[in-house]
């Protein structure tokens, strides 16, 4: 099996119609020989900041001499940065070795796996196969009925924060979608919780008493942001001062406060993880498209926001990165979205947006976006392609004496690095 035909053999099975559950997963580990029940996972799940989080965290526990397998969604240039160990992607060779391995078992289920349960049993074999100490699993729906849910007995379960999202499947309330985040709580497997909804901590709290599990949050109050600028942010939290991450984002020292609950836990755990560790990991942590600098002339920054909460932090990030001086955007938007609300947000800090159509089935046109966005009191031109849009930013941002910012999916990520060049 070459690379190319692994990829179309893993993207090439349908979930149209798929009843959500972990039977079929279950099935092919079953079939595998729970290749997943060997291994000490930190499982992962929230609305925002999962990918930084994990990417924190696993570097913070690969300084610390661990094996750390890192499996999170959806990649951002390529397929195999789903799943690594100690920092480096899955090889080409490895992926078809491991999806031609797979791949008699899925086929042999009257049932088929999914997509995402396919993949998730090639990581579970790889991580396997390599050792690892610990595996950093993120989530990808929900919690209680995604694939990485068939793990027992995690070190420890994560529930960053809870937003409304994916509200036809997981519930239109913040208390059902928490009780679907919650499903990932494991009996006696100590909780950790990030966000700031009470309402989804008193869900995740009654769970964690269901299921005989300590219940842990982190205390924003303890969070004093020292330093924020475009070279990295130094904060204090509890007992720990000036520690520097160099993750741009106002919310990136608070998924940093996250993991060092995290680090604190998994220690009692009876992981060895020395603060020199937690120090030099912060520093080695890398996660693209948060808020990243992707060009400096002009300084050009993609963040992947697109929901209503995402965007409310880059606008925040934003004004106190630019001191309120507005910037330059290219943006675009799927139609499942709140394009309203986000589009009264973005008004509050751009000059002027160059508007693109995502490269999905379920995006909304570039005409129609640009035009809620001039409701919205924006200058807003409507672009045919990525390349066009950048193209017009970037001169505009250079005459004008602004910054470009990207905003969308990480999809768009790709295609924003094509243009450039990178």
């Amino acid at each position: 099996m070459t690379y190319d035909e692994a990829l179309e053999y893993i993207h090439g099975i349908s979930w149209t119609f798929c009843k959500p559950g972990l039977e079929r997963i279950g099935q092919l580990c079953e079939l595998l020989g729970h290749p997943e029940r060997g291994l000490k996972f930190v499982h992962v799940a929230g609305t925002n900041g999962k990918g930084s989080f994990c990417s924190m965290l696993s570097s913070i526990l690969q300084a610390a001499g661990l094996c750390v397998g890192l499996y999170t969604s959806p990649y951002v240039k390529a397929f195999n940065e789903r799943m690594q160990i100690n920092g480096e992607s899955i090889a080409d060779a490895e992926l078809c070795e491991l999806t031609e391995y797979v791949k008699p078992y899925a086929d042999s289920m009257t049932d088929s796996p999914t997509e995402f349960e396919l993949i998730t049993a090639v990581a579970f074999e790889y991580f396997k196969r390599h050792e690892c100490d610990v595996v950093v699993l993120e989530a990808g729906l929900g919690g209680r009925l995604d694939s990485t849910n068939i793990i027992r007995e995690p070190l420890l379960s994560v529930i960053t924060g809870i937003a409304l999202e994916h509200t036809a499947i997981l519930g239109d309330t913040v208390q059902q979608i928490a009780a679907e985040k919650a499903g990932i709580i494991k009996d006696g497997a100590p909780i950790l919780y990030g966000g700031d909804s009470q309402e989804a901590a008193d869900v995740i709290s009654r769970t964690a008493v269901e299921r005989g599990s300590e219940f842990y949050r982190t205390d924003a109050a303890a969070l004093e942001i020292v330093k924020a600028a475009l070279e990295g942010s130094h904060f204090n939290y509890k007992g720990r001062r000036d520690v520097y991450i160099p993750l741009l984002g106002l919310y990136q020292p608070k998924n940093a406060a996250l993991v060092l609950e995290a680090v604190d836990i998994l220690k009692k755990r009876g992981l060895t993880i020395s603060e020199d560790a937690v120090r030099v990991g912060f520093e080695r942590a890398v996660w693209h498209a948060r808020f990243e600098i992707i060009d400096t002339q002009p300084l050009t920054i993609f963040d992947g926001a697109h929901n209503p909460q995402g965007i409310e932090m880059a606008v925040q990030s934003i004004k106190h990165y630019f001191d309120g001086r507005g910037v330059c955007l290219v943006t675009g938007v799927l139609k499942d979205k709140d394009y309203t609300q986000i589009a009264e947000m973005l008004a509050t800090v751009a000059h002027r947006a160059f508007v693109i159509t995502p490269d999905s089935p379920r995006a909304l046109a570039a005409q129609e976006y640009a035009q809620v966005l001039g409701g919205a009191g924006m200058d807003a031109v409507p672009c045919e392609s990525v390349d066009e849009a950048l193209r017009a930013a970037r001169a505009y941002a250079l005459r004008e004496g602004l910054p470009v910012i990207c905003l969308g999916s990480l999809y768009v990520y790709v295609e924003v690095c094509r243009a450039l060049g990178i």
